[in-house]
């Protein structure tokens, strides 16, 4: 079911030029900040402020990842409201504030369906970036490599020495994600690693019970999947949804997170709260395995583009009476 659904993994490394950088303890917010700005600037061919009724939309890498729009032939989720974008930035969850001139910061990228074949603008906004600057101060940096990061190996795309980005593909399936971790198990222990704000009836959760955790990472991979892969996934929606009431949440040692960011485009705070901790889950968890799995490296919940809903699994392989040793 996954096999042509294709993601690519970069990790970037900037360093922080003579006046050093201060950046928040959570980092994602400022990575992504002026971003979508400096991505229109230099993919934008006609330098309008709308995209609506532009005559280049379609072929247009901005109109692409911002702004994507239903295909004019789409019959399925037209209406859909919040078209995931199809990229995830991933900064360090170190909390350090403070790095000095020269030091180098690496923060992970990840590029879905056919935005994988839009990384040269990633590279060259982040380069553009570097020169206003980031953080406090907007202090520079430099975007001194990108080396693509596949299931098996690595390889250097570019260095700054070069200013030369290299045509590298170790871009990997779902498939190859799902042949590499267990297709069973009798209990699941999930630890968010940042931030996830969940979402019931459009009101939000602070108990991730697990029927609202695996539908919102269906609901994500779906449309992912047909948005950005042209591919609508033979799933039978709601018999899942009605059994993943089923399983049942038996530890939980989250806690709330609040934290908020400036939007400079929309000139208010925005609040950016989230459950951080770890919850177990226990039932019939093999049919949900799939999603979930491939929802560790997409992340799931609000704001996934700034590297919210990041989680990882362990998984217990054996009885439930038996033992509660998890596996990563």
């Amino acid at each position: 079911m996954f096999a042509n659904f294709r993601l690519a993994r970069f990790r970037f490394n900037i360093k922080a030029g003579p006046e050093g950088l201060v950046l928040p303890p959570y980092k994602g917010a400022t990575f992504r900040g002026g971003f979508g700005s400096v991505f229109r600037r230099i993919s934008c061919a006609v330098h309008q402020q709308d995209c609506h009724g532009c005559g280049l939309r379609e072929e247009c890498p901005y109109a692409y990842i911002f702004e994507t729009a239903p295909p004019p032939e789409a019959t399925a989720l037209r209406k859909y409201e919040s078209i995931p974008r199809p990229f995830v930035l991933q900064p360090p969850l170190e909390t350090r504030k403070d790095y000095l001139a020269g030091e180098t910061i690496p923060f992970h990228l990840l590029l879905i369906g056919r935005a994988i074949n839009f990384l040269p603008y990633f590279i060259l906004v982040f380069r553009e970036m570097g020169a206003a600057g980031l953080g406090q101060g907007r202090r520079p940096f430099t975007l001194e490599e990108v080396t693509a990061c596949g299931l098996e190996e690595e390889a250097e795309l570019y260095t700054a020495a070069t200013g030369v980005i290299k045509n590298l593909d170790l871009s990997y399936s779902g498939a190859q994600l799902l042949q590499r971790s267990p297709a069973k198990a009798a209990r699941l222990r999930v630890v968010f690693d940042t931030p996830l704000q969940l979402k019931d009836g459009g009101k939000i959760v602070y108990r991730p019970h697990f029927h609202v955790f695996f539908r919102q990472a269906l609901r994500r991979i779906s449309a992912l999947a047909y948005f950005h892969q042209g591919v609508q996934l033979a799933v039978d929606y709601p018999g899942l949804a009605a059994r993943s009431r089923e399983v049942t949440l038996t530890e939980d040692t989250t806690r709330w997170h609040e934290w908020e960011r400036y939007s400079r485009r929309q000139k208010q705070r925005l609040s950016m709260g989230g459950l951080l901790g770890a919850v177990v889950y226990e039932g019939a968890l093999d049919e949900f395995l799939p999603f979930l799995v491939l929802g560790e490296h997409l992340h799931v919940g609000k704001n996934t583009v700034f590297g919210l809903g990041k989680y990882r699994l362990f998984f217990c392989l054996t009885e439930l009476n038996q033992t509660k040793n998890f596996q990563g």
